[in-house]
C-alpha cells in the first residue's frame, strides 16, 4: 500500500517526537513541513492544516519524497497571500506521511480530531508558538481547526474554516460507512472503491455531466467511470489504508460540542477573528453547514460562499477566491511580518 515509509527520501518533512504517554499510545511523531522564518516575538506563524488525503507538503513541486505537489501551493511562497509568515503544516497524527499511524503500530487505537488537535499543541509549544496568528483549514483540516479555537481560544488570533462543519451528519457518516466497508472487506482493493464513492461525493452532479456526460471511450465504458479508476489508482499508490481508515473514523466522531454543553456552547468559547466559507456546489458539506458556524462563533460575521462547479473540491481549486479570503484575514501589516 501506499504511504511514505522509513527509507523514503524524507523530502521537506521534519520531525517532532513527543516521547512520553499520549492516550493508548506510548509516544508518537509529527511529520511536518515549514515555510517562512519565526519573527524574535514568534507573532508570525501560521498553522495550514490538511484534509483526509493530504499531507504537510502544501507548497512546492512534486520531488524524492513528495509524488505529488503542493495541495495548496498558490498560498504560499513569494507574493501569495501567505508570504511573510512562518507557515507550519503538520501531516495529522493517524496519517501515512511520516507521522505516528497505523502503518507504523499494529492495533493503532482509535483517535479522535480532538486527540489530533492535542499532539498539534505539543508541536506549537516544541516550535515555541504560544499564539497562531491564523489557524487554516478545509474540510477535516477545517474540523481540526475549529477545535483548535475551541479547545485553545488563546492561542489562535484568526480562524479560517472552509467547507467544513462543527459535527459530521448522518450523510457524511453513511458515505464514509460504506468506504468502510470496502476496505475492510479487501483492503487494497477496497481502498480504490472507497475514493471512487468519496471522489463522487468531491465534485458536484453538474460538473460531472458537463464534463463527462454519457461519453464513451473507445473500449465502450463510460469516461466518467475511467475518471473514477484514475483517481482510484493514484490513491492507492500514495495512501495506507489503514490511516485512511484511523482517519475517516475520527471524521465520523467529530463533534466539537461533545461534553462541552453541544455545539451553540463550545462554538462560543472561539474568540478568534473568524471566516467561514462554503462551496455554492458542495453537496458533502452544504452551506447550512458553514451557517452553522458562522452564526455560533462570536467572531465571525456574513457567511462567506465559494462559487464553483467544482463541489466540495472548490476550496482546493479555486485559489483565486480562498487567497482573496487568507488576504481577508491576515492582510499585509507593515512591520509584523
Amino acid at each position: 500500500m501506499g504511504g511514505w515509509r522509513f527509507g523514503d527520501p524524507n523530502g521537506r518533512r521534519q520531525w517532532f517526537s513527543h516521547a512520553a504517554p499520549f492516550g493508548e499510545l506510548p509516544g508518537f511523531q509529527l511529520a511536518y513541513e515549514t515555510w517562512g522564518t519565526l519573527n524574535a516575538e514568534a507573532s508570525n506563524a501560521v498553522l495550514v492544516l490538511h484534509a483526509l488525503t493530504g499531507d504537510s507538503h502544501v507548497a512546492g513541486g512534486v520531488e524524492p519524497g513528495h509524488p505529488t505537489p503542493g495541495w495548496w501551493d498558490s498560498l504560499v511562497g513569494k507574493g501569495k497571500p501567505l508570504d511573510g509568515f512562518f507557515v507550519v503544516a503538520p501531516n495529522v497524527l493517524g496519517g501515512c506521511q511520516g507521522s505516528t499511524g497505523p502503518w507504523q503500530h499494529p492495533g493503532f487505537p482509535a483517535i479522535t480530531i480532538r486527540d489530533q488537535v492535542a499532539a498539534e499543541v505539543h508541536l506549537a509549544d516544541h516550535l515555541g508558538i504560544e499564539r497562531w496568528a491564523a489557524v487554516l483549514g478545509g474540510s477535516m483540516g477545517g474540523m481540526r481547526a475549529v477545535e483548535w479555537a475551541v479547545s485553545e481560544p488563546g492561542r489562535v488570533e484568526s480562524l479560517l474554516l472552509l467547507a467544513t462543519t462543527a459535527a459530521a451528519s448522518a450523510e457524511q457518516i453513511a458515505l464514509a460507512s460504506a468506504q468502510l466497508h470496502a476496505i475492510r472487506a479487501d483492503p487494497v482493493e477496497g481502498l480504490g472503491i472507497a475514493r471512487r464513492i468519496a471522489h463522487i461525493s468531491y465534485r458536484s452532479e453538474q460538473e460531472l455531466q458537463a464534463r463527462f456526460g454519457r461519453n464513451l471511450q473507445d473500449d465502450g465504458r463510460f469516461e466518467v467511470e475511467s475518471y473514477l479508476d484514475h483517481h482510484a489508482a493514484k490513491l492507492t499508490r500514495r495512501f495506507d489504508a489503514a490511516s485512511y481508515v484511523t482517519l475517516t473514523e475520527a471524521m465520523n466522531s467529530h463533534d466539537v460540542g461533545h461534553q462541552r454543553g453541544g455545539i451553540r456552547a463550545a462554538l462560543r468559547k472561539v474568540t478568534a477573528r473568524t471566516i467561514v466559507a462554503g462551496v455554492d456546489s458542495d453537496r458533502l458539506y452544504p452551506l447550512a453547514q458553514q451557517e452553522e458556524l458562522a452564526a455560533g462563533i462570536p467572531g465571525a460575521d456574513r457567511l462567506r460562499v465559494i462559487e464553483s462547479p467544482y463541489g466540495h473540491d472548490a476550496f482546493l481549486i479555486e485559489s483565486e477566491q480562498v487567497g482573496a479570503l487568507v488576504t481577508e484575514l491576515v492582510p499585509v501589516r507593515s512591520g509584523t511580518r
